[in-house]
């Protein structure tokens, strides 16, 4: 058993103090993590499970500098008083981000660069990054350049370039953030795989629970405010109340199954929708609360606000990225696109935008061609978020970077400053006008981008990926101010790869394969369509199988019918 081993890992009343900072932002940590097991620390952005992290693999304090107390050992060595290189022969990390750790011009060149760091012969060299590219499946891709590689790919690569060291543990930083569903679920996989072939100790940073609970954890360790709050078997953690409390969300089955009045126990094995013990008093609950609740009301269909008729569009000549591509967007809808990475979705935005022009094919905005509307002219009716804030802002100042985009306009000051401050209160950012943008945090500096577009009254919002990265308390905010301005008259399009979005946020989605529209449906259907499901590289809900295993059908109608039900209890806390 592992209690009975020695702890990789041993956190002994440790804290840690970032020098910038007048508090601790660790406190009192006491954790053993033995060697072997896979752990998953969960908990909402700003909880300090970065900081445990960055204190396990050396970033603290040699990278960040910070006060430690207590003590902290890492497959036996003295982290706090050890150097970064000594902690990274026993501790290898994937970041969230594949492309900030590519070092090599080539996927070999970079599985090989702690190879030839420590002067390793070549032939010794060569024989271990086939066996490594081998052991995460990319020694077909050795000879590619990194901008060759899909999101998957480069996490793989990745994490070779960790494992050539033989390192104990390997540590993941919110690996699933960038990926689509599919690739995420691979991810997952893989590493359940090399876990099983290495029996190396694993850890996961991620909020995203239901996803890496794909393939069994040992534990969860559940952190906020800079403390362990619980250390528990999945089982566990899943009956009782904590992930609520602490803004992380629970599997969807999970929760459908408390709507239902289905006591959530430990012995229920609740961790995984395919292990969740149901017996037939369960199935009946399920069935009877399906039965009770009402399907939403069909609205009825909305005026037309843009049209996309018969588009194509290649970067090269020979490849196209959008092939004849057709559909219809209603004023006042709420619409998701999706797909695999790669599928064309951003590069349809681009297209309505005009950042790009179509080889062939149109695009209709209220009737009217936007063939010859140049860029500034289309952004007074369609605004465009890109997923990072950053990329878009320029200004140094809040209220500067909202009014940015009414300079020039036939506005006098008066004018653009009232519209500004309007905007700005429509977004919950007014408080903040005065505040230079660095003072934010990274959802804030989202809602200022959305106001610096909603400032220009369009007609049409485009969202690129408007909740990667945030927690579900986040998510829930940025979501449900998106669903205001929808309430308001703005139509809404959204690109994203989170299903749970995909679901509870827009009753109708795209879906996109190889540059073909390949389903315009709702996202219920979509999510319950297993051949649609491939396709597109999504992952089918949980609801979908929870419904199949009661006997539920249509499943679809079980999944609409729980969406409305969260909705209301999420509105109205019953």
């Amino acid at each position: 058993m592992a209690e009975t081993k020695t702890p990789i890992i041993s956190f002994k009343n440790f804290s840690f103090q970032y020098r910038a900072q007048k508090q601790p932002t660790l406190h009192d940590i006491n954790l053993d993590i033995y060697p072997g097991e896979r752990v998953l620390i969960a908990g909402p952005s700003g909880s300090g499970k970065s900081t445990l992290a960055a204190c396990i693999n050396g970033l603290n304090p040699f990278s960040n500098p910070g006060e430690c107390t207590g003590s902290l050992t890492v497959d036996g060595v003295d982290a706090p008083n050890s150097s970064i290189f000594e902690l990274a022969d026993h501790v290898g990390t994937v970041l969230q981000d594949p492309d900030g750790q590519f070092i090599g011009l080539t996927v070999a060149e970079d599985i090989a660069f702690a190879l030839e760091n420590s002067c390793t012969p070549q032939k010794e060299m060569h024989e271990t990054t086939r066996r490594v590219a081998e052991l995460v499946g990319i020694e077909n891709h050795l000879d590619y350049a990194p901008h060759e590689l899909s999101g998957g790919q480069k996490q793989r690569v990745s994490l070779a370039g960790v494992m050539v060291d033989e390192v104990k543990i390997l540590l993941f930083d919110e690996p699933l953030a960038n990926l689509d569903p599919a690739t995420g679920k691979q991810a997952i996989e893989l590493i359940d795989t090399i876990q099983q072939k290495t029996d190396t100790t694993v850890l996961i940073i991620e909020h995203r629970l239901e996803d890496v609970l794909w393939r069994s954890v040992d534990r969860i360790v559940l952190v906020n405010d800079g403390r362990i709050l619980a250390d528990l078997r999945p089982d566990e953690l899943l009956s009782g109340a904590l992930l609520a409390e602490n803004g992380i969300r629970e599997p969807l089955y999970v929760t459908a199954m408390r709507y239902a009045g289905v006591a959530i126990t430990p012995e229920k094995h609740p961790a995984h929708i395919d292990s969740v013990v149901l017996d037939d008093a369960d199935t009946a609950k399920l069935q009877a609360w399906f039965k009770a609740e009402p399907l939403p009301a069909p609205k009825p269909a909305p005026q037309p606000l843009m049209e996309v008729k018969g588009l194509s569009f290649g970067y090269n000549k020979g490849q196209r990225t959008l092939t004849n591509v057709s559909f219809t967007i209603g004023r006042g809808e709420m619409v998701s696109i999706v797909g695999r990475n790669g599928a064309g979705k951003s590069t349809l935005s681009k297209l309505i935008c005009g950042f790009e022009t179509p080889d062939s094919g149109e695009i209709f905005f209220d009737g009217k061609n936007l063939k010859e509307e140049n860029i500034r002219r289309r952004a007074r009716h369609i605004g465009y978020v890109m997923q990072n804030p950053n990329q878009m802002i320029s200004k140094t100042m809040i209220f500067d970077e909202v009014a940015l985009g009414l300079q020039g306009s036939d506005l006098s000051e008066a004018d653009i400053r009232a519209k500004v401050e309007d905007t700005l209160k429509i977004c919950g950012l007014y408080p903040f006008r005065n505040w230079p943008i660095s003072a934010l945090s990274f959802g804030q500096k989202k809602r200022v981008t959305i106001a610096s577009v909603l400032v220009q009254d369009p007609e049409l919002i485009i969202l690129d990926e408007p909740t990667a990265g945030q927690d579900f308390r986040h998510y829930t905010d940025i979501m449900e101010f998106l669903r205001g301005l929808n309430a308001k008259g703005v139509t809404v399009v959204m690109i994203t790869h989170d299903m749970h979005l995909m679901l509870e946020y827009t009753p109708r989605a795209l879906a996109f394969c190889d540059g073909r529209l390949i389903a315009d449906r709702s996202a219920a259907a979509i999510l319950c369509d297993p051949k649609l499901i491939e396709q597109a590289a999504l992952k089918e809900t949980s609801l979908y199988t929870l419904a199949n295993r009661c006997g539920i059908a249509p499943a679809e109608d079980f999944v609409e019918r729980f969406i409305a039900a969260d909705r209301e209890v999420r509105a109205h806390g019953c």
